[in-house]
């Protein structure tokens, strides 16, 4: 059989060569398409034809796809060998490249093919391959059956992922839909702004967004002495909420707004070393953490529960739940050095603030 042989190609012109484009910056740029043959179109075609060299003709591999071809796939050896390459995720294309998506689709091609294995389809197609003429018949037709049983189990193998899929992708829209639910409730709260960003040493004056009544402070600090950041209000009076109230480096995640006496507009930072301030809406702060270590600030989007708490540090441990109703008291918990309790958790949409110095534990139950 003669191939013809394709022309060379080409070099483009310069001038029609596309320049690279580059991603905007935080964005990896997008990924190059893939080229590579199909690891689903291989196996199946190793499985039903291979025999006839048809994997090997698919994968570019013209050469050793005839010689399978006009060996019957080497008396049934060769066709067993190739179909064990491919599942193994051995097999390469011609110019070397691995199999799309074989992580994705091997179990179920391993499960089918070990399915044929166990109806004999296979053995059957060997031995007809080596033996010729009826016995060639009979093993098709013990191949259609372990076909048929084995599209019996991919298809139940097929259902059962998709019903996994669409659980998986409900209860992660579902997620999704409660997480936005409480962005926007803490945004329209407290207020919404952009983020400000400051940093500086010593003691310092740093001014609140003006639109805002309340938001989370995430601050570090790398001095050796005291480190303090209060909430003053218009007239430099306190608002009541002392945010940190620390000796030495320290590094969290407070709120302020939560409690306060009066209208936060200003913080008022003691310090002896290097500090930075993230300041940013209500809405910004993350789901609520199962584990921790210091201050922190979370959102949370669930019903009326039991929250069961654990403590290893030494100094106060308090945990914090405002949902911005009238008569909620909200103080959880109120202790010094460990701890480990059960206390009612009100419903969501709600933001929980914990201050600590060591690592705490947080179970909703």
């Amino acid at each position: 059989m003669s191939i013809p042989t394709p022309p060379p190609l080409q070099p483009a012109p310069a001038s029609s060569i596309p320049e690279q484009q580059f991603a905007p910056p935080g964005m990896a740029p997008a990924p190059a398409p893939d080229d590579g043959k199909s690891f689903l179109a291989t196996w199946l075609l190793s499985l039903l034809v291979g025999v006839f060299g048809v994997d090997r003709f698919y994968l570019g591999k013209v050469g050793t796809g005839l010689l399978k071809l006009f060996t019957f796939g080497g008396l049934g050896i060769w066709y067993l060998v190739d179909l064990i390459l491919i599942l193994a995720g051995a097999m390469r294309d011609k110019v070397g490249r691995p199999l799309v998506g074989y992580d994705k689709t091997k179990l179920v091609a391993w499960i089918v093919t070990g399915a044929l294995v166990l109806v004999g389809g296979i053995s059957g197609a060997v031995n007809g391959a080596a033996a010729g003429g009826a016995s060639h018949n009979r093993a098709g037709s013990e191949m259609v059956e372990g076909l048929e049983n084995a599209a019996d189990v991919a298809e139940e193998l097929i259902e059962t992922e998709v019903d996994n899929a669409a659980s998986e992708a409900e209860e992660v829209t579902d997620g999704e839909a409660d997480a936005a639910a409480s962005v926007t409730w803490a945004n329209s709260t407290w207020g919404e702004f952009e983020p400000i960003v400051q940093s500086g040493s010593g003691d310092s004056i740093i001014n609140l967004p003006a639109d805002a009544s309340g938001g989370i402070v995430i601050a570090t600090h790398n001095g050796s002495s005291n480190f303090a950041v209060s909430v003053l209000d218009a007239n430099n009076g306190s608002t009541g909420e002392l945010l940190v109230n620390t000796i030495g480096a320290y590094s969290g995640t407070t709120a302020w707004g939560i409690s306060a006496l009066g209208e936060g507009v200003k913080l008022q930072v003691t310090a002896d070393g290097a500090w930075t301030f993230d300041i940013r809406p209500m809405g910004g702060a993350p789901a609520l953490a199962a584990e921790g270590t210091g201050d922190a600030v979370f959102v949370y989007d669930g019903n009326a529960a039991s929250l069961t708490a654990g403590y290893a540090g030494s100094s106060n441990f308090v945990v914090m739940e405002e949902t911005s109703e009238a008569f909620n008291f909200g103080l959880l918990i109120n202790e010094i050095g460990a701890y480990n309790g059960t206390v009612p958790l009100s419903a969501g949409p709600s933001v929980i603030a914990v201050t600590a110095d060591g690592n705490w534990t947080l179970a909703v139950g």
